[in-house]
């Protein structure tokens, strides 16, 4: 089945399997049983990013952010408002700066927040600076290599 999206857990970790006939919103992990998608980003460690970015067949959309950052908060909610958006064609992570170092380094952060879209694994865009939800979504959705459908 190659259009069965592969979908990490954001609470437990498990790989989970979503057929194209079901629906991906109204989907549960198969391990802990909570819905896959929750219309809020997700907070990750360096670990449960990579797993993201091995497992998911899904893009992603990662918040690289840190407390003390007076833009990072101003944008949190917009960000969340972009999960409700966004998901479940795009999964939206947030990661501590401050206890992130090596993937930082790796993705040459520069000024956060920093936002980086991946696929297949891969930075497809990235940018830097606060911006309100409309920019998010326009943002990801002029980046994708094919624009996601908003979910029912």
């Amino acid at each position: 089945m190659p259009d069965t999206s592969r979908i990490v857990c954001p609470h437990c970790g498990a790989l989970n399997r979503v057929p194209p006939e079901r629906p991906a919103r109204a989907a549960k992990c198969g391990a802990c049983h909570v819905a896959l998608f929750a219309g809020a980003p997700a907070d990750v460690d360096e670990a449960a990013l990579e797993r993201h970015l091995r497992e998911d067949s899904i893009p992603i959309l990662l918040d690289v952010w840190a407390p003390w950052c007076g833009p990072c908060r101003a944008m949190s909610p917009a960000f969340a408002r972009a999960a409700a958006v966004l998901e479940p064609q795009v999964r939206l992570l947030k990661l501590n700066a401050d206890t992130a170092p090596n993937v930082t380094a790796r993705l040459g952060v520069r000024g956060i927040p920093a936002m980086f879209l991946f696929h297949g694994g891969r930075v497809i865009a990235q940018t830097a600076g606060a911006m309100d939800t409309g920019a998010i979504t326009s943002w990801v959705r002029r980046n994708l290599p094919v624009a996601p459908e908003r979910a029912a």
